[in-house]
């Protein structure tokens, strides 16, 4: 018996189906809401954390590329802007992960720098899930809403006591740890995770258009990156 193979309509229907946006169980489903031949190439400052984190995430293993340790704030962006001239990084959508990490004895400098690697990041078409003052806000906004300057030592020390670690910076910077983050949080679309979407979409919205961002502390963009990663999640 002869089999037809499906066409690109079956096929692309079938994938919608595969990430829960098949509309079976709900509305028709929009194939505008989410466009099946999209990549991701994450290029992250830290080594462990955030590329751990964002590799936990359920996609197609297609789908995502992610690069660690790739310094910070303009050198970071500058990395991007050259693969993104890379025609092997062409079709893919470039974000760049770093933080701010307040440096008192680097103020003079600093400022400028976090403020106009995210300008540069933005005018080159990148993305940019910047953190004020560091990346672990995130985490802390999964079960709480801090709307007051708060600097990376004091959130390592909550999260070192709500961890139960002996060192942050031995076990929760470690990969064997940072391979955990994300179901700790809840894995996928959990009330945690979607708890520090709103509280993140709160403390963005705080600063409005204001593009002093070394003011905007306490403050994440990270949402913006794991939203779109939802839109892919294997289920």
């Amino acid at each position: 018996m002869e089999h037809n193979k499906p066409s690109k309509k079956d096929r692309d229907f079938q994938y919608l189906m595969s990430v829960g946006l098949s509309g079976i169980k709900g509305p028709a489903y929009k194939v505008e809401s989410i466009d099946i031949n999209k990549k991701f190439l994450i290029i992250c400052e830290g080594e462990n954390t955030e590329p751990e984190y964002f590799k936990s995430f359920p996609v197609p293993t297609n789908i995502v590329e992610i690069h660690g340790g790739k310094n910070s704030k303009n050198s970071l962006v500058d990395y991007a802007i050259g693969l993104k001239n890379n025609k092997k990084y062409a079709d893919r959508e470039i974000w760049c992960v770093f933080d701010y990490d307040i440096k008192p004895d680097e103020q003079a400098t600093q400022i400028n720098d976090f403020n106009s690697s995210i300008k540069k990041a933005e005018t080159n078409g990148l993305k940019v899930a910047w953190s004020n003052d560091c990346f672990e806000l995130w985490f802390l906004l999964h079960d709480r809403y801090i709307d007051t300057c708060i600097t990376r030592n004091e959130i390592y020390d909550i999260l070192k006591k709500e961890w139960k670690l002996k060192s942050f910076d031995k076990e929760g910077k470690s990969i064997a740890f940072c391979k955990k983050l994300y179901e700790k949080h809840g894995g996928n679309q959990s009330k945690m995770q979607t708890f520090a979407i709103d509280y993140a979409k709160k403390l963005h919205n705080l600063h409005g258009k204001n593009q002093f961002f070394s003011k905007h502390c306490p403050c994440t963009t990270v949402y913006q990156l794991v939203e779109e990663l939802n839109k892919y999640l294997k289920l």
